[in-house]
């Protein structure tokens, strides 16, 4: 099985580009190119995404050699950095708040237990942003991610928007749910019989979870994720 540094060599010979022009597109140097592509270090976060797109493939193309799009969209809206307010600073005419849940953390690891919710600052975001997404700001809220499970995309720390209208399962797509009182992030797919599997980014320590249908009575979907923001 080729590795994410194989893919994105052969991608990028693909496309006709070399390393320099790739790290112009990337906004790193040629050094982090080379170095991607040897599999001494590996791209993160926003450099993950950043890759992909200028590669015009998808970041799961990167990491698992799948390729259910053609296009480097992920599972939520990159948005790179957030600013946090208070209920003192003045709206935009295209600007709106989510509650942002400092004291809630989404489990990325083994999971914490689900702790009292108290609401911090607010994110700001633009309303054509969230119509975009099909994400009503009444039903969103942003809350911290825990653990390493879901890194090289979703780093410890990282924060997560979350529709809580969009709890159908769309296969592939990154969820918010509470598994047994624990809060998680995790990719879903459903499966035969009713079931459903747990995916990590992080493979090698986080092997997928299958769930049978009894299993999946300690699940319920707290929505989509959206948008994520991580520090890199």
């Amino acid at each position: 099985m080729k590795t994410l540094a194989e893919r994105s060599k052969e991608r990028r010979k693909i496309i006709k580009l070399t390393q320099i022009q790739l790290s112009k597109k990337v906004g790193v140097s040629g050094v982090t190119i080379s170095q991607w592509e040897s599999g001494d270090t590996s791209p993160k976060g926003e450099n993950l995404y950043k890759l992909a797109k200028a590669l015009k493939c998808s970041p799961d193309w990167l990491l698992f050699g799948e390729n259910r799009q053609t296009k480097p969209e992920s599972n939520a809206e990159w948005a790179g950095g957030f600013e946090l307010w208070d209920s003192d600073s003045p709206l935009g005419e295209d600007e709106v708040e989510i509650p942002f849940y400092m004291e809630v953390e989404l489990s990325a690891g083994q999971g914490i237990a689900e702790t009292a919710e108290h609401k911090g600052p607010k994110l700001r975001f633009a309303k054509s942003s969230l119509k975009r997404q099909g994400v009503n700001s009444l039903q969103a809220a942003c809350v911290k991610v825990n653990g390493n499970s879901m890194e090289p995309v979703l780093p410890h720390g990282s924060t997560v928007g979350v529709d809580t209208s969009a709890t159908t399962i769309i296969d592939g797509k990154m969820y918010a749910i509470n598994h047994d009182g624990m809060m998680r992030v995790k990719m879903l797919y459903k499966l035969p019989g009713g079931g459903m599997r747990l995916r990590s980014y992080n493979l090698d320590e986080y092997p997928d979870e299958r769930l049978d249908a009894n299993q999946l009575k300690q699940v319920t979907v707290i929505g989509k994720v959206f948008w994520y923001s991580v520090i890199v």
